[in-house]
């Protein structure tokens, strides 16, 4: 799969402070003005509960040659959550015909550089992953207990850590 990573031209819902969309900008605009749109973050896992990990490539937009916990990104203008959701995960995975990835809940992520809402998905992924080699560097399937020895010796995406973080909270306050 040689599907053509996301430009700094693609075009981004642009929202207010209840996520509905007031506007639309390119994406490089978008980050550059700190301007609030919207992302996906899918926690994927393999049938043995690994969590899929990777380092970014140094070309990404935003957050370049940084491990990530998640798969995902932004979602295009008109489209989705759940599309956007998808989209990415199977374009980062490299496969197609992933089920669709259950949503859990969203969030406001906000840094001094950054400003936008997250979606927060998982997904259980049995097939064989090829990542694309324009977006991922390294990648493996992890269990928790190695991933959490990883963590503080790697620089990670902070929003991909933050959604990490608040699906085992998640996770613990359900029976």
């Amino acid at each position: 799969m040689t599907e053509q990573p996301r430009s700094a031209d693609e075009l981004l819902d642009i929202v207010d402070a209840d996520d509905n969309v007031v506007g639309q900008a390119p994406r490089g605009e978008a980050t550059a003005l700190r301007l609030r749109h919207r992302c996906t973050s899918v926690q994927v896992r393999d049938p043995q509960g690994r969590i899929f990990v990777h380092r970014r490539t140094p070309g990404k937009l935003v957050f370049p040659s940084m491990y990530d916990v998640v798969v995902g990104g932004v979602v295009g203008a008109g489209e989705s959550y759940d599309e956007g959701a998808l989209r990415e995960a199977e374009e980062e995975l490299g496969v197609r015909g992933l089920p669709e990835p259950e949503p859990r809940f969203t969030f406001l992520f906000e840094s001094p550089a950054h400003n936008w809402f997250v979606r927060v998905y998982e997904l259980e992924c049995a097939l064989p992953v090829q990542p694309q080699p324009e977006e991922v560097d390294w990648w493996d399937f992890l269990s928790p207990d190695d991933l959490e020895r990883r963590l503080p010796g790697w620089g990670v995406v902070p929003d991909g850590l933050e959604c990490h973080r608040r699906l085992q909270a998640w996770h613990a306050q359900r029976p």
